[in-house]
C-alpha cells in the first residue's frame, strides 16, 4: 500500500484520523458549485468551515445530473446559467484553500472531465489544493486512468456503494477505493427524506467486512435528528439536498451565507451529540 506513503499525509486522512481521536464522526456537506453565483458559493465555503464541516463536497454543475433528485438538479441549472467551466471552479477551491485547511472532494459526471481533460484536470486539481474527485457515472471498471493519475499526484477517488452491492463487487470496489467509501443509504436519486433506512448500522458493518477505509453515508439526510442517527454507525455524514435547498430558497441575498450556517451548525450538533 505505497499510494499514501508519498509525500505528506492527505488531508482526508488527517481530517478522519483528528475525527476518529475526537470519538465522533465527520460531517461532510455538499453544495453546488456557482449557485447562486461562484462569488456566492465562495462565501458558503467559508460559512460551512466555521459551521465546523471537517470536508466540503463541491458539486460540479452538469445539464443531465442522473443520479441527483429534483432538488440538485435545479442548482445546476441556476449555475450553468452562470457560464463558467471547471477551471472557474477551481479558482474558487484555489482561493478557498489559501485559507482553509479543510479537504475539498469535486463530485459530479465524467461528460465534463473527459471534456476538459484527465490529465489536465488532475494536474490543475493538484495545483488548486483540491483533495480528491467523486465521479457518479465512472464505475471502478472503466476509470482506471483517473484513478491512477490521481493517485499519483496524491489526490483521493471516491466510490459509491448502494444497498444493492453484491459482496462480489463491494469487495472489488473496496480494492480499488481511497480516501473513504460513500455509501448511498437508499436506492433512487438524491433529495431530503421524513425517513432513513433502518438498516445503516448494518449495510455499514458489511462494507467494513471488506475495507478498513472510513465510511461516510449520505442521500436522504436532512435534520440534525437523522444526521445524529446516522453518526451513530458510520465515520461520517453527508447532507446534500437541505443545504443546496436553503441556497435556492434565499438566492443571491447577504444573509444566504450565514443561513446555511446556521443550518449547518446545527447539523454538525446533531452529528456531535451520537454516541461513538
Amino acid at each position: 500500500m505505497e499510494r499514501r506513503e508519498r509525500g505528506v499525509m492527505s488531508r482526508i486522512k488527517s481530517c478522519f484520523d483528528k475525527v476518529k481521536k475526537e470519538g465522533r464522526a465527520a460531517f461532510i456537506p455538499f453544495i453546488t458549485a456557482g449557485d447562486p453565483s461562484l462569488s456566492r458559493t465562495r462565501e458558503v465555503l467559508f460559512a460551512l468551515e466555521a459551521a465546523g464541516a471537517d470536508l466540503i463536497e463541491l458539486g460540479l454543475p452538469f445539464s443531465d445530473p442522473m443520479a441527483d433528485g429534483p432538488t440538485i438538479q435545479a442548482a445546476s441549472e441556476r449555475a450553468l446559467k452562470n457560464d463558467f467551466g471547471i477551471s472557474g471552479v477551481l479558482e474558487l477551491v484555489s482561493e478557498f484553500r489559501q485559507k482553509s485547511p479543510v479537504p475539498v472532494i469535486l463530485f459530479g459526471y465524467y461528460n465534463p472531465v473527459m471534456s476538459y481533460g484527465e490529465e489536465r484536470l488532475v494536474s490543475e486539481c493538484q495545483e488548486a489544493g483540491a483533495d480528491g474527485f467523486l465521479i457518479v457515472d465512472l464505475p471502478p471498471e472503466e476509470g482506471g486512468k483517473l484513478r491512477e493519475l490521481s493517485l499519483s499526484a496524491g489526490l483521493s477517488v471516491i466510490y459509491l456503494v448502494a444497498p444493492t452491492t453484491p459482496d462480489a463487487r463491494l469487495q472489488k470496489i473496496a480494492g480499488r477505493a481511497d480516501g473513504f467509501i460513500y455509501y448511498v443509504c437508499v436506492t433512487g436519486v438524491t433529495g431530503a427524506r421524513a425517513e432513513l433506512s433502518k438498516t445503516i448500522a448494518r449495510d455499514v458493518g458489511r462494507i467494513k467486512r471488506f475495507s478498513d477505509l472510513p465510511v461516510a453515508v449520505g442521500f436522504g439526510i436532512s435534520t440534525p435528528e437523522q444526521a445524529k442517527e446516522v453518526a451513530g454507525a458510520a465515520d461520517a455524514v453527508v447532507v446534500g439536498s437541505a443545504i443546496v435547498s436553503l441556497i435556492g430558497k434565499l438566492g443571491d441575498s447577504d444573509e444566504m451565507a450565514e443561513k446555511v450556517r446556521e443550518f449547518a451548525r446545527s447539523l454538525r450538533r446533531g452529528i456531535d451529540s451520537a454516541k461513538k
